[in-house]
């Protein structure tokens, strides 16, 4: 599923709603996320998962089409860990 098909599936759902509404929300629940995962923090939902970022060391990379050698500095990545209700559904059908 892309954004705008979420968009689209809570617009149909709530059609008290305005699809300009829906996306505004949709918008604001992602760049809460972004938000708090760039202050360090840790974002969980109950039931599905919990959003974190995890250190990456500083390492030695190789440049594809020369083969030269180049540092790589270290850096933050996103990380996400599924909740057990998330895995039970995956797991249990």
């Amino acid at each position: 599923m892309i954004r705008s098909e979420l968009i689209q599936k809570l617009a149909d759902e709530n059609s008290d709603m305005k699809p300009e509404e829906v996306e505004k929300i949709v918008d604001i629940f992602f760049n809460q996320i972004t938000q708090r995962l760039a202050e360090g923090g840790r974002v969980e939902l109950r039931g599905f998962g919990a959003f974190s970022t995890r250190e990456r060391a500083p390492r030695k990379g190789r440049n594809p089409r020369t083969g030269e050698s180049v540092d790589v500095p270290a850096k933050r990545v996103p990380y996400f860990k599924a909740g057990k209700e998330m895995h039970a559904r995956l797991n249990n059908g």
